[in-house]
């Protein structure tokens, strides 16, 4: 029974207590938001009266929606006063603040500096960093302002307590960013002075090359020079102006005009415009006049030096005497045209004693004898188009390669090209693609030789795959006729020389026969009749040769 009542005694304090607690809470926050300015305290001395005479309510509302933190300490560091920031500040509930040390919520190695600062807030007015913690045990830079303030109780001090996190973060992005372009301005320094060092080298180096290479080009036997950009000349070796006894005055620019053959200079001046406009390298023969006033045969040469991004800084140009090789090129010339006619007519001759003796009739001619005699007459007849060939070279060089023109049936002409190679070369697959018929004005012999070349050079590197194609085609008024083969095709370099004279394209595999003659024939050939002779071919991908001519009419149907 006993225990019954003390149990409901004790239930009674408790809720008297709560009570009490929900009434001190409710007068704190009425304090706190400014809707008391006095409360009247029971104690032992009876009923007192206290005022809050420094803090009306609009200030406690200013001090409550502070960004900072605001606290009020005693002397003895306890929290007499803080607001809603510094509650959320320390992760401690706002009632829970109020009666505890301000140091309780500094770290270790902060305290001693945060008890300096109270001891001289009492004397005068302090400011100083300090490092704030919350429960969660996470750390903040903060700014203390502390100021000494008197309350109806006495003296106490008042705190502004600052966050400075994001200041201090920004110093530190700050302070690596700097760190950043330190380490970036001593790299660039050095670089610089690296930059420097190899400039002083490298001009030193280029001082001494550009000695040697006026060393060198003054003393070789070619004539050397610099062209700009837009053709224009800004330097020439001893060896120009030894020869053509000019000086940079009159030479330089466009001067050196004046020293080609009057007849040499329109060439020169087209492929020398053809080089500048697409940059490819520059070749031709002209003759140069010398001191004394001779004209001798060079040949020029030219190559563009272009920059990183590919534009052309300058050309350098060589002219090599070739006057020498030119005469006895042209004594070779004469030779094989007086050779070649000598040779035409013993060889008609045994060719002609070779028909008699394969149509003799009166006695059978042994077997062996037979075949003796087919061997001979392929052999008479190769030698007979060699020679044929030799003095069309002769004639071509002495500018004497003429013959009858007529109207040519391009597709007749094809066609009994084709049907010849057929029957000499019965092992190929040879195949027409012929478009409507065009008349040309020519000499059909001489561009039956063309197309029977273009034919039995297509059969001669064409070992594995036997298939080759004719085509005509129209272009632009012109009529194409072109021969594809599936071969050993042709390099970059075989193509820009295919067309020279006595130049044959090697076979390893399969040596073939001839002096390389054909092509240029031809070349001269369908240039008489004033058009052109082209080959498009990569390496092991076959070749197509083919020759362009102007369209007279096209035969109505």
């Amino acid at each position: 029974m006993q225990s019954t009542d003390q149990n409901i005694s004790l239930l009674s304090e408790i809720e008297e207590l709560r009570q009490q607690l929900e009434e001190a809470n409710d007068t704190i926050n009425a304090i706190r938001s400014g809707q008391v300015d006095a409360l009247v305290i029971k104690d032992d001395e009876g009923h007192q009266l206290y005022t809050l005479k420094t803090a009306d309510q609009t200030y406690r509302v200013f001090i409550e929606k502070m960004s900072e933190g605001a606290v009020t300490v005693s002397r003895e560091g306890i929290i007499l006063y803080c607001n809603t920031r510094f509650a959320e500040m320390i992760s401690v509930p706002l009632e829970k603040t109020m009666g505890l040390e301000l140091l309780s919520f500094v770290p270790e190695e902060s305290k001693e500096k945060l008890t300096q600062v109270l001891e001289s807030s009492w004397k005068e007015d302090c400011r100083e960093e300090i490092i704030l913690k919350d429960n969660r045990g996470k750390d903040m830079h903060c700014l203390f302002s502390c100021n000494n303030i008197e309350l109806d109780t006495g003296p106490a001090l008042s705190l502004i307590i600052t966050d400075l996190t994001i200041l201090k973060n920004t110093e530190h992005q700050l302070k690596q960013r700097n760190d950043e372009l330190e380490e970036a301005r001593a790299a660039t320094e050095k670089l610089n002075d690296s930059l420097e060092s190899t400039v002083k080298e490298r001009t030193h180096d280029l001082l001494i090359s550009r000695e040697h290479f006026k060393v060198l080009t003054n003393n070789i036997t070619q004539m050397t020079w610099t062209n700009l950009p837009d053709g224009s000349v800004n330097s020439y070796n001893q060896q120009w102006y030894k020869y053509t006894g000019t000086n940079f005055e009159t030479a330089g620019d466009f001067g050196w005009k004046a020293v080609i053959h009057p007849d040499d200079l329109a060439a020169v001046l087209a492929r020398f415009d053809f080089s500048l406009q697409t940059g490819v390298p520059y070749e031709h023969e002209n003759r140069y006049r010398r001191h004394d006033g001779v004209y001798r045969w060079h040949l020029n040469r030219a190559n563009p030096l272009r920059n990183d991004e590919g534009e052309i800084i300058y050309w350098v140009g060589t002219a090599t005497d070739i006057d020498d090789q030119k005469q006895e090129m042209e004594r070779k010339d004469e030779f094989i045209g007086i050779a070649s006619h000598e040779l035409k007519t013993p060889l008609t001759s045994l060719k002609g004693y070779l028909q008699l003796i394969s149509g003799y009739k009166k006695d059978e001619l042994p077997a062996i004898v037979k075949n003796h005699l087919s061997k001979a007459t392929v052999a008479v007849n190769k030698l007979q188009t060699l020679v044929s060939d030799l003095l069309d070279v002769s004639k071509i060089k002495a500018g004497k390669l003429e013959y009858a023109k007529t109207s040519v049936s391009i597709n007749n002409m094809v066609a009994q090209c084709v049907e010849n190679a057929k029957h000499i070369y019965s092992t190929y697959d040879f195949q027409t693609e012929i478009s409507e018929d065009y008349i040309i004005q020519g000499n059909q012999e001489r561009l039956e030789q063309v197309l029977m070349n273009l034919l039995n050079n297509a059969v001669k590197y064409s070992h594995v795959n036997k298939h080759i194609t004719v085509n005509t085609s129209r272009h632009q008024g012109m009529v194409r006729v072109s021969v594809k083969d599936k071969g050993i095709g042709l390099s970059a370099d075989q193509k820009d020389r295919i067309f020279e004279r006595f130049y044959r394209v090697e076979d390893k595999k399969n040596m073939t026969s001839g002096l390389g003659m054909g092509l240029y024939i031809s070349k001269e050939i369908i240039s008489n009749h004033g058009g052109i002779i082209s080959v498009e071919s990569e390496p092991n991908q076959g070749a197509t040769f083919y020759f362009e001519l102007p369209i007279v009419s096209v035969p109505k149907q």
